[in-house]
């Protein structure tokens, strides 16, 4: 899997057949934006059972995504642009050309929405049946912050990896702070929710996976421990690290060299150093 580059849409894609779509539509279709009176605020989005999602990025992922299905819009002009929709904007879904204020008094200053909002029904989990045939995974156990969850879904799609596993509690759910972070790469990635992680790493061992625990005092050095043509890269949270259960589950334990002053990683960094080093050894098979 590969993330898209900034300001590039495929020719072909679904995005782009959505572009077609919106220049094309009849003027009075259902849906077409409209502007606010002029000192009002767009009313509240519905949020039961619904995820909001924001940033140029992440729009045009979910945009390119077929399988999302999105409920309503509200974009700037400046983002109109940007995200390459022309006028007028007839989308097959309600949508609005707003002002970034009424945005921000939405998600609240902080947020770096970039002039867009999509509101979305939520991705389904997959079942780790669905794995597939891909050749590296990540596994987190019970990783919670979804700053680094995004981060690590980010870096997953850059190296190619075919599903992120979690487990159903202790892991963050899908929202706009973590898909921000994902920066589209949540669009791309399965994610796969399991109940019990140690029986989780079991399939992978069935299904021949090489499960790679990373901790901090691991007996051998993170390159030197691959095995195989199927990597599982296990990563514990931030402080507390592994379970217990996990690291007596796993095939091996192993560390992450580090020889300057400062010995440990943000989990996101350390999945993603772990990522190159697993990519590294499956291709050389």
């Amino acid at each position: 899997m590969t993330t898209e580059k900034k300001g590039h849409t495929p020719k072909d894609s679904h995005y782009a057949r959505l572009r077609r779509q919106y220049r094309d539509s009849e003027p009075e279709r259902t849906g077409a934006a409209t502007r606010p009176k002029q000192g009002t605020t767009p009313p509240h989005l519905p949020t039961d059972g619904l995820v909001r999602l924001y940033g140029l990025h992440t729009a045009r992922a979910a945009l390119e995504n077929p399988s999302r299905t999105i409920r309503r819009m509200l974009v700037t002009r400046n983002a109109m642009g940007r995200l390459e929709l022309s006028e007028p904007l007839t989308l097959p879904f309600p949508a609005e050309i707003v002002e970034p204020r009424d945005i921000d008094k939405i998600l609240g200053a902080d947020a770096v929405h970039q002039g867009v909002l999509i509101e979305v029904e939520p991705l389904k989990a997959k079942r780790l049946s669905a794995l597939g045939d891909t050749r590296l995974v990540l596994v987190l156990d019970q990783v919670t912050d979804p700053h680094n969850v995004g981060a690590i879904m980010r870096s997953a799609v850059a190296f190619g990896a075919g599903a992120l596993i979690t487990t159903s509690r202790h892991s963050p759910s899908e929202s706009g702070v973590l898909a921000k972070s994902a920066s589209g790469a949540l669009e791309h990635i399965d994610h796969i929710e399991v109940r019990n992680l140690a029986d989780a790493i079991g399939e992978l061992h069935e299904a021949g996976f090489q499960t790679v625990g990373l901790d901090s005092d691991g007996p051998a050095r993170l390159e030197k421990t691959f095995s195989g043509e199927k990597i599982a890269l296990v990563l514990g949270a931030e402080g507390k690290g592994l379970r217990q259960k996990t690291r007596d589950t796993v095939s091996a334990l192993a560390r992450l060299d580090m020889p300057g002053i400062i010995r440990s990683l943000n989990v996101s960094n350390a999945a993603a150093v772990a990522m190159y080093a697993a990519r590294s050894h499956l291709d050389q098979d």
